[in-house]
């Protein structure tokens, strides 16, 4: 029969959340909201006051081959070094990725560090002949910011 929301425990609920939005080997991100659905279906088991920067690596028909965590910091920050991105793309011969870390003060508007990055990685993909689709910034509940939504990109 039918359980009650109370009588589902939270490791239940993050498992089911998990199943629900993780995206497997093969699929396709739509859009910004189903990318962003992904990314913090992958980050619900990391720390929320922690920034955690993860990137989607995609192959050439833009399918999903491996969603990895890059780098955890602080409160505020988290150290990204596009070279090691950039590594472990062309380890997977992966031709695009999608990025996005969570702002652990809920807000999603990237920061001017975050443009920075955004631009740098750009750059960098450009001239290997692959592409950085979107960086998102995740908020608080469902919210987030999409770079490539926002033109940015």
């Amino acid at each position: 029969m039918y359980q009650t929301i109370e009588s589902i425990s939270d490791s239940e609920l993050r498992e089911e959340y998990v199943k629900r939005f993780t995206r497997k080997t093969g699929a396709r991100l739509g859009n910004a909201r189903s990318s962003a659905e992904h990314l913090r279906a992958f980050l619900s088991d990391k720390p929320k006051d922690r920034e955690h920067f993860v990137t989607i690596f995609l192959d050439s028909q833009l399918q999903v081959i491996d969603t990895e965590l890059i780098s955890s910091g602080s409160l505020s920050t988290a150290a990204v070094f596009p070279r090691e991105i950039i590594k472990r793309l062309l380890a997977l011969e992966a031709g695009a990725i999608i990025v996005g870390h969570n702002h652990p003060s809920g807000s999603t508007s990237p920061s001017s560090s975050d443009r920075a990055l955004t631009k740098k990685l750009s750059t960098a993909l450009e001239s290997i002949d692959a592409q950085i689709l979107d960086h998102l910034v995740l908020g608080s509940g469902d919210n987030f910011f999409s770079f490539s939504d926002q033109r940015l990109l």
